[in-house]
């Protein structure tokens, strides 16, 4: 006898999981049913597993990949949501997709959209062709679409789908606003401070050489950097994108993203952002794959993908292996000491009431409101503070230029006296 993982609700509607044995796929139906329960996915045991080990190589590749292949969320927003109101009206997969193609002014899309099309002709289902292109539709997608072919849902599948991508892209809108201003202001602070050390500096330089002054041991080492700078102008660049070059590899290794997320998460005032952002995410992840019918194994998995914080996401792997060892989904989200008890109450209330997926929608709006509070408060405060850092550096750097003539003017008001 084969093992088959199935989803159903009872005739109370709470939700339930887990493995029946039976000689087809349609008797194991048949067994589920008989009790009157209603069925929402049932599939063979083996499927699912959506990761695998990669090297720092196989990373690099993927990534090439994906900026070459990707397109903006706000492009995958606007195909889910017209996909899902043509699917709505009437329209077959295969015409919707043929209008969004000649509508689509993203020539990268529109080649993609294209060879969907061309696939969905020979025979392949929709989530079959989206999994060919996974610079574009990622594990959770293709699965969100795979679902709701299986359960005969995909309209429902799909407008859930593109609401949950309206909420991250608006969440991710938000969070990259707050983020704009800052580091807009800290790149123009490098370029303001290279400009003074290779143009501004070396000119007093000369003017302190011709005096032939003693000068102040600050004045004497911002000389020499500039001196090293403007003699090595090509070689400074090339340091700076080795070093930008070296971080990202850092971050593309387990253990040095994980380094890294951690640091940001510990970030005053920015890692409270990021970490409710995370919290929106994966709330609002693992509530649209619930709805769908997707197993909680998976889900976690896939919930796991979407958090892109390799802290959060070691937590949710975690959690994954203490629930598959008998561990309750809150039970096992505690003991990672990750998340926050306002989330895990809410998930222990949905596992005994089987209304996890509305519970973990309403904790996304929690954090969300959070967010939002939280630029609030960015806003007002963000400015000042890096008008006083623009005004520390740069204020520091003329006054170690006009350190001698500050001595010099010095002197001469001791001599006069």
């Amino acid at each position: 006898m084969a093992a088959f993982q199935y989803i159903i609700k009872d005739v109370k509607g709470a939700r339930s999981e887990g493995i029946i044995k039976a000689n087809s796929l349609d008797e194991a139906v048949d067994k589920l049913t008989a009790e009157g329960n209603t069925v929402i996915t049932v599939k063979t045991a083996a499927e699912g597993s959506f990761r695998g080990k990669m090297s720092l190589f196989d990373k690099l590749m993927l990534q090439i990949y994906k900026w070459r292949t990707g397109v903006g969320l706000k492009t995958l927003v606007f195909f889910t949501r017209q996909m899902a109101t043509m699917f709505s009206a009437g329209l077959t997969i295969e015409k919707s997709i043929s209008n969004l193609e000649k509508s689509e002014k993203n020539n990268k899309f529109r080649k993609v959209l294209v060879r969907i099309a061309n696939d969905i002709k020979k025979g392949f289902s929709l989530s079959e062709a989206l999994e060919e292109h996974p610079g574009i539709f990622n594990p959770l997608y293709v699965s969100l679409v795979k679902a709701g072919e299986v359960s005969g849902t995909l309209h429902t599948i799909l407008d859930e789908l593109a609401v949950y991508l309206e909420k991250l892209e608006d969440t991710k809108r938000k969070v990259s606003t707050a983020m704009t201003y800052p580091t807009f202001i800290l790149c123009f602070l490098i370029i303001v401070a290279f400009c003074l050390f290779y143009f501004i500096i070396p000119m007093f330089a000369k003017v302190y050489a011709d005096f032939d002054a003693e000068l102040p041991i600050p004045t004497q080492i911002a000389i020499a950097i500039a001196s090293w700078i403007g003699a090595n102008v090509f070689y400074f660049f090339l340091i700076i994108l080795g070093l930008v070059m070296t971080v990202f590899l850092i971050y593309l290794s387990d253990r040095g993203r994980f380094i890294m997320d951690n640091m940001v998460l510990h970030f005053p005032v920015i890692g409270g952002l990021m970490k409710n952002s995370i919290l929106s995410k994966f709330a609002r992840t693992f509530s649209i794959l619930m709805t769908a019918g997707v197993p909680i194994m998976d889900t976690l998995e896939l919930s796991q993908d979407v958090v892109q914080n390799a802290v959060v996401e070691k937590a949710v792997a975690d959690a994954r292996d203490m629930v598959k060892e008998g561990y309750t989904v809150a039970g096992a989200l505690k003991r990672t000491g990750v998340f926050p008890a306002t989330l895990l109450q809410l998930v222990a209330t949905g596992e005994e009431t089987g209304d996890m997926d509305r519970l973990l929608a309403k904790a996304a709006e929690f954090y969300e409101k959070l967010v939002d509070s939280v630029i609030d408060r960015l806003s007002s405060l963000i400015e000042p503070l890096l008008i006083v850092l623009m005004a520390a550096v740069v204020g520091t750097i003329v006054i170690v230029i006009y350190l001698p003539i500050f001595n010099l003017g010095l002197a001469i008001s001791a001599g006069a006296k």
